[in-house]
C-alpha cells in the first residue's frame, strides 16, 4: 500500500517557512544516497541512513534537502537507470522509509526534492523488456527509438551521434529469432535506452509519476538532462563536431530543443494543483545563460542549475561576468539565479581550485590541497553572498577534496568503461562521506564503504570539525546561519559592484558588502564595517581591512 500524505504542507514546516517562494533564495543540500550514511552496515548508503541524519543537516542550516535518485534500479549509472519509477531500489529501503523520510524532514522544517530521470529509463524497465521480446513492428517500441540501421544490411548506426559516456549513441539488438535487428538510441550507457517523448504515453506515465510522488508529500522535482527531452525532427547527423561540447554546451540535435518546453508548461500546471509551494528543478546544460532562462519562464520550472558559474575559473574578472550575465538573464523573465559549485558529476570544488584553470570539471590529480581548501572557501562565501538560490554537495562543508588515487578495480562510473568521451571519474566525488574521527568507514557506516575511504579522512569528518574555531564545517555554519538572519542574504534580484584592486570582487546589497581576493597577494580595502565572517585570516587598521590572497570577507553595517 502506498503512503497517502496530504497536499497541505506539514506544520512544522509551514512554521519554518519565512516567506512566500521559498526557493526564490533557499540554500539546498544534495544527497547522494549511496555515499550519506548507511543504516544496515551494507557498505551502501540508505533512506534510513539520511533519515538518521536529519537533524545534521536542519542544524547546518539548509532549507531543503535534494535526494539523487533511489528508485528501483540495476544501477548500471548509479541509479540514473530506472526500472520502476514508483520502487525504491532495495538497497535504499522501501516505500514506507521514503514515507517516514519525507515526514521526519518536515518535522525538522525541511523540505525534500526527488530526483527524476525523464529523458531515458534503464533497459530492465518493463516497456523496455517487452518491446526487445515483442520484436520488430511492436508498438512499445514506438516509445523509445527504435530504427533501422544504415549499409546493405543495417549494420551500421542510424546515425552519427554519440553517447555522453564515450562510443556510439546506438546500440543493435538482437531479435527474438536471434539474427541482428533494429537499433536503439541511448545518449548515456547502453542500459539507459532514450524515449520518445513524441509519443503520448510517455507523457502520461510521467504525469503520473509526478502525482505518485506529490501525493506523497515531496516537495519538487529535480528533473535529469532537463534540456535532452525532446530530439530533432529525423535524428539528423551531428557531423564534425568537439566530444567535450556533447553535455550541451554548443548548439546539438538532441540537447535544447524548443519542443522540451511545452512538456514542462504541461507539468507546471499539475505542480501548481499541489499545496505547499512544490518546485521544479531543471539539470539543463545549454550554450549560454540566456538559453537556461528559457526554462524557468513564469509558466514553466522553478529554478536551473547554473552550469556556466560552476565551471567558472577563481577569476575576479570571469567570475565578475558570469555573475553580470546570470542576474541579467534572469531578471526578464522573473526567475531567481541559481549558484553551485560542487555535485556529484564534478570534480569537488577543493580540487578543481587545487589545480591550474583550464583543466575542465573533472580532474585526475590532486594538486596543492592547501591552496585548493584556501580558494573552496573563499568560493563558498562568494557563493553565499549572491542574490537567488545556491546549492551545497554532501561534503563540501566539509571541504572535502576528491579522491583521485581510487584503484581502476574499484571504480563504478560507466563513462570509466566506455574508453572515449568523459574520462570517467566521477567516482572520485561520491566517497562516502566521514562522520568521526575513527571507527567502521569513518562512522559512515557499520560495514565499510562501497568506494574506499583514503586514510586521514577521519580529520575531515563532522566529528573533527564541529566546534572547531576556523573549521570549514564552522564556517558554512556560520554563513548559513548569517544568510538566514535578518540580512538575507538570497533575497533580491541585484548587486552593487564597488571599485576594488585588479583581481578582487567587491559588492553591496544594502548595509552588506562581500569582498573576494582571487589573487595570490594581500590587498587592502576600506573597512566597509564590522566584519561578519571571513574565510580566512585578516587585518584591520587605521579604518582598512587587509585581506590575503584566495580569501572573501563579509562586512556589515553597524545595526541602527
Amino acid at each position: 500500500m502506498t503512503p497517502q500524505h496530504s497536499s497541505a504542507p506539514h506544520t512544522a514546516l509551514a512554521t519554518a517557512t519565512r516567506h512566500r517562494d521559498w526557493w526564490r533564495d533557499a540554500v539546498i543540500y544534495q544527497v547522494y544516497p549511496r555515499s550519506f550514511a548507511d543504516s544496515n552496515g551494507d557498505g551502501m548508503g540508505d533512506l534510513e541512513g539520511v533519515r538518521s541524519r536529519l537533524p545534521y543537516l536542519r542544524d547546518l542550516g539548509v532549507d531543503a534537502v535534494w535526494l539523487s535518485p533511489f528508485y528501483s534500479s540495476p544501477q548500471a549509472d548509479a541509479g540514473y537507470d530506472v526500472a520502476d519509477y514508483r520502487a525504491v531500489d532495495p538497497m535504499f529501503g522501501t516505500l514506507l522509509d521514503a514515507d517516514a523520510l519525507i515526514r521526519d524532514a518536515h518535522g525538522h522544517g525541511l523540505r525534500i526534492i526527488v530526483d527524476l530521470v525523464p529523458n531515458h529509463s534503464s533497459d530492465q524497465h518493463e516497456w523496455f523488456k517487452r518491446a526487445l521480446a515483442d520484436g520488430p513492428g511492436s508498438p512499445l517500441r514506438d516509445r523509445y527509438h527504435f530504427r533501422s540501421g544504415k549499409g546493405e544490411n543495417g549494420e551500421l548506426p542510424p546515425n552519427d551521434w554519440e553517447s555522453i559516456f564515450g562510443g556510439p549513441a546506438w546500440t543493435r539488438v538482437t531479435e527474438p529469432d536471434g539474427t541482428p535487428g533494429e537499433w536503439y538510441l541511448h545518449l548515456f550507457a547502453p542500459e539507459q535506452p532514450d524515449f520518445n517523448w513524441e509519443h503520448p504515453a510517455v507523457g502520461d506515465e510521467f504525469r503520473s509519476i509526478l502525482r505518485f510522488w506529490l501525493d506523497m508529500g515531496v516537495d519538487g522535482f529535480r528533473i535529469d538532462v532537463a534540456h535532452g527531452l525532446v530530439k530533432a525532427e529525423g535524428l539528423p547527423d551531428l557531423g564534425s563536431h568537439d566530444q567535450l561540447k556533447l553535455l550541451g554546451n554548443d548548439v546539438m540535435p538532441f540537447f535544447d530543443q524548443d519542443g522540451v518546453h511545452a512538456i514542462y508548461r504541461q507539468w507546471r500546471t499539475i505542480l501548481d494543483e499541489y499545496a505547499g509551494e512544490r518546485i521544479f528543478v531543471a539539470e539543463a546544460w545549454t550554450p549560454t545563460v540566456e538559453r537556461t532562462a528559457n526554462y524557468v519562464r513564469p509558466d514553466e520550472l522553478h529554478q536551473a542549475f547554473n552550469f556556466q558559474y560552476l565551471s567558472t575559473a577563481w577569476d575576479a574578472g570571469e567570475l565578475r561576468s558570469v555573475i553580470d550575465a546570470t542576474l541579467t538573464a534572469m531578471r526578464p523573465v522573473g526567475a531567481p539565479a541559481t549558484w553551485v559549485l560542487s555535485n556529484h558529476d564534478v570534480t569537488r570544488h577543493a580540487t578543481r581550485f587545487a589545480n591550474p584553470p583550464g583543466l575542465g570539471t573533472q580532474i585526475r590529480t590532486a594538486g596543492d590541497r592547501a591552496l585548493g581548501l584556501g580558494r573552496a572557501r573563499a568560493a563558498s562565501l562568494l557563493m553565499l553572498a549572491l542574490p537567488g538560490s545556491a546549492y551545497v554537495y554532501q561534503g563540501e562543508e566539509l571541504g572535502l577534496p576528491d579522491v583521485v588515487d581510487l584503484p581502476d578495480e574499484v571504480r563504478q562510473d560507466p563513462a570509466y568503461f566506455r574508453g572515449e568521451g568523459q574520462d570517467g571519474f566521477r567516482d572520485g566525488c561520491r566517497v562516502p562521506i566521514p562522520w568521526t574521527r575513527t571507527g567502521s568507514a569513518y562512522g559512515f557506516g557499520g560495514g565499510g564503504s562501497w568506494l574506499p575511504q583514503p586514510e586521514g579522512w577521519g580529520e575531515l569528518s563532522v566529528e573533527a570539525q564541529t566546534g572547531v574555531a576556523g573549521s570549514t564545517l564552522e564556517l558554512y555554519r556560520a554563513a548559513l546561519s548569517l544568510r538566514r538572519s535578518e540580512r538575507d542574504l538570497g533575497a533580491g534580484e541585484s548587486l552593487e559592484w564597488l571599485r576594488a584592486p585588479e583581481g578582487v570582487l567587491a559588492f553591496r546589497r544594502g548595509g552588506f558588502v562581500c569582498v573576494a581576493n582571487t589573487t595570490a597577494e594581500s590587498v587592502t580595502v576600506p573597512a566597509y564595517g564590522p566584519v561578519l565572517l571571513a574565510s580566512g585570516e585578516f587585518g584591520e587598521a587605521d579604518g582598512e581591512t587587509k585581506i590575503p590572497g584566495d580569501t572573501t570577507v563579509w562586512f556589515g553595517t553597524p545595526a541602527v
